[in-house]
């Protein structure tokens, strides 16, 4: 029973409009990843479902790797928001955090009237996201591709990132909201789809056509459809694209697990210098350390990566 469920709401799946140059993904987040990530953290409402889009977009996005690895949404400025990270690892591990200034933060709110902030009240004038590319071997250096925090939402900027990185025309939609059902507690939920234009060739010919009507039906998506518990992602795909046929592919199940590991900690640990690593031990001679994404608490003695414990 709970694979079912799994299945149904935590899953990142691609489809295809039947015929047409159009190619598109399409994310639902729930119970067993998105939701405990925000609970955990407990952030302002507002700043966690931004933290949620962040994930959805990593799951959107990271989900077309070919090789093992990781994609993260990395969004940062000098405004309340100094750093929000989603991240989406090939084998269906999400996790995400943020850091923000409560002080700044509460004073936006106040400003706003407890309204979403878009993206400049969020990260300030210097504001911009990065999608960045991990492959698992250390051997290929990390990938990563930068465009200003200039639109409204997280969605808009992220195809700007597709109109200047990748040059793809590229529709995202991205919607994260809390629900609340009576005798059950509280679960965010998110939904995310995006579709993007293949190119033409000899075989396709001009495919002007089909992306711009495909683009008109994707911008009937409302907010509620794209969060909807009730309302199957298949369900949806079928309410846009039924009259063009829609063919959603075999899912790839996702869950809230974190990939911080004390192996991992000490050889971070080690690549800095001696005397930054002093400044942070305890008087009994440890570093104690939290991990941002999942809170998991590790305790290294300090020769274990200085080789000396003064």
């Amino acid at each position: 029973m709970a694979d079912t469920h799994r299945s149904l709401s935590d899953f990142v799946a691609n489809f295809q409009i039947e015929q047409r140059p159009v190619r598109g993904r399409a994310v639902r987040m729930g119970a067993g990843s998105l939701s405990p990530i925000l609970h955990r953290h407990d952030y302002p409402k507002n700043l966690a479902r931004v933290l949620g889009e962040a994930v959805t977009l990593a799951a959107l996005v990271g989900s077309s790797l070919k090789f093992d690895g990781r994609l993260l949404v990395q969004a940062e400025g000098d405004g309340p928001v100094k750093m929000l990270v989603g991240e989406y690892r090939t084998d269906g591990g999400v996790r995400g955090y943020a850091r923000f200034d409560a002080e700044a933060w509460a004073h936006l709110d106040k400003v706003n009237k407890g309204a979403a902030p878009h993206m400049p009240q969020l990260f300030g004038t210097a504001g911009r996201l990065g999608l960045i590319i991990i492959q698992d071997n250390p051997a290929i250096q990390p990938y990563q591709g930068i465009v200003p925090l200039w639109k409204g939402t997280l969605s808009e900027c992220a195809e700007d990132y597709f109109a200047q990185s990748e040059q793809v025309p590229t529709r995202i939609r991205l919607s994260v909201a809390e629900f609340e059902r009576k005798g059950e507690p509280a679960q965010w939920v998110s939904g995310g789809m995006m579709v993007q234009r293949i190119a033409a060739d000899t075989a396709r010919g001009d495919t002007d056509e089909a992306w711009n009507e495909a683009q008109a039906l994707f911008t009937t998506i409302t907010d509620q459809e794209l969060v909807d518990p009730d309302l199957p992602m298949e369900q949806l795909l079928y309410r846009l694209f039924h009259e063009q046929g829609v063919r959603m592919e075999p899912p790839v199940t996702l869950d809230d697990r974190c990939s911080c590991n004390e192996e991992r900690l000490v050889s971070t640990l080690k690549a800095m210098s001696d005397e930054s690593l002093r400044e942070l031990v305890e008087p009994d001679g440890t570093l104690s350390i939290d991990c941002q994404f999942c809170g998991r608490h590790y305790t290294v003695p300090i020769e274990t990566v200085t080789g000396s414990a003064n």
